[in-house]
């Protein structure tokens, strides 16, 4: 039998999702309405500060690759100009002028070429990382504030409850029907709901500026939606947890930082042969008497400095795949653990919705027997109670497994994100 109290719960105060929703699959994003719209989301995210800092990166790294494309063999000049002064000679005005370029020897400009390239990857899957962990942020207090505000409008219906069950006593009492005792009772359980229901409501404002706060340009309602029924997503738990190794934007930044290391390596290995300098000098003395125009070249004599450079970028590049080696692990640890929490999460609050319909039937039952004077108001107070709860255990519950299956979802990249971040992918 389900009473006012169960379906106020469920369908009014919570917005439960109709019945199998659970096996029927999650509903698509843009239809939950416990989530912002993803548009919004977009925007949210796009203008984050850490994201924005993520996309200045980006632009510094596609200069530095056009930098080392075109390298750092510039022309350079050097002269000198000055009046000498012959005895019995006279005075001469002499100048003298060399333009020199180093030359990039065969290989090392498509070194070059190759590292600036690892480098915008690089900082492409930092600034994609960077969205990712924004959207972890605005999940967890998005739904800080949506568990509040359902736990907040839970209490509030205890408090109504308890508020009737007060009214009815005194009246009795005013009959003669009940003893003071009786009003005493249900006065102190009504007063234990307002402070829990005052409680609940602190928790939601303070949600609700920490949110508005961290993401200002997302848009709340005046009041926090009522969340879904946690339900497995569409495409499988394991199905996810494999997407979360394959779209990891963390092993996609370690592996393009393994390879720039290795280039770099490459490149210090060939710049152990420096490169040449050649050009053209020209000179005058003695006035003109004297002219010349040749050319010039300088060749550096590679030594143990090249070489120790050449080691340690070497050294650098083996230490860059071993972490990229412990990044792989870390980001399977992780897709392990999402789906393991997701299932264990989900089953969990199964569970303790059953328990908390059951307390619910039990609590009106109850009223119903003390409406007929066969229980009386200690036994009554005791199972609104226990129903309240149950019900609360049941909410947490739901949020936590809402949070764990959101969290595989952002993880996996199938909500939340654009196709700016599929390209750095």
């Amino acid at each position: 039998m389900r009473g006012r109290f169960d379906k106020a719960v469920i369908a009014a105060l919570l917005l439960a999702a109709p019945a199998g929703a659970a096996a029927q699959g999650a509903p698509a994003l843009d239809l939950r309405p416990d989530l912002p719209p993803p548009a919004a989301v977009s925007e949210a995210l796009d203008s984050y500060p850490g994201v924005l800092s993520g996309a200045a990166k980006v632009d510094a790294a596609r200069a530095q690759a056009g930098a080392l494309a075109r390298g750092t063999q510039e022309f350079s000049v050097s002269a000198t100009a000055l009046r000498r002064s012959v005895d019995r000679e006279g005075d001469f005005a002499e100048f003298d002028a060399t333009l020199t370029r180093p030359i990039r020897l065969p290989g090392k400009a498509r070194l070059d070429r190759k590292t600036g390239a690892a480098g915008v990857t690089f900082a492409q899957n930092m600034m994609a990382d960077a969205r990712h962990q924004a959207a972890l942020t605005l999940s967890q207090l998005w739904f800080d504030w949506v568990e509040a505000g359902a736990l907040a409008a839970n209490d509030a219906l205890s408090v109504a409850n308890l508020q009737r069950a007060l009214d009815a006593v005194r009246r009795r009492a005013a009959l003669r029907d009940a003893a003071a005792l009786d009003v005493d009772q249900a006065s102190a359980a009504l007063a234990r709901a307002r402070g829990q229901l005052a409680d609940a409501q602190a928790r939601a404002a303070e949600a609700r500026a920490r949110l508005g706060a961290t993401f200002p340009s997302l848009a709340l309602p005046d009041a926090p939606p009522a969340p879904t029924l946690p339900a497995a997503p569409a495409m499988g738990f394991a199905a996810l947890s494999q997407l979360v190794i394959d779209r990891s934007h963390e092993i996609g930044a370690a592996q393009a930082e393994a390879d720039r290391q290795g280039f770099l390596a490459d490149r210090a290995a060939a710049e152990r042969t420096p490169d040449p300098s050649v050009g053209v000098r020209a000179f005058s003395e003695r006035g003109g008497m004297e002219r010349g125009l040749g050319v010039v070249a300088t060749m550096p004599l590679g030594g143990g400095y090249r070489r120790y450079q050449a080691q340690e970028a070497e050294a650098n590049a083996r230490a860059a795949t071993q972490e990229l080696a412990v990044m792989q692990r870390s980001v399977r640890a992780t897709a392990a653990a999402d789906q393991a929490v997701a299932e264990s999460r989900l089953a969990g609050w199964q569970s303790l919705d059953d328990a908390a319909r059951a307390a619910e039937a039990v609590a009106q039952r109850t009223q119903a027997g003390n409406r007929l004077g066969a229980i009386d108001l200690t036994d009554l107070l005791y199972a609104q109670r226990q129903a309240t709860d149950a019900r609360r255990e049941e909410i947490t519950a739901r949020m936590l497994a809402l949070r764990a299956i959101l969290k595989l979802e952002i993880d996996s990249h199938v909500v939340w994100i654009d196709a700016d971040d599929h390209d750095a992918g």
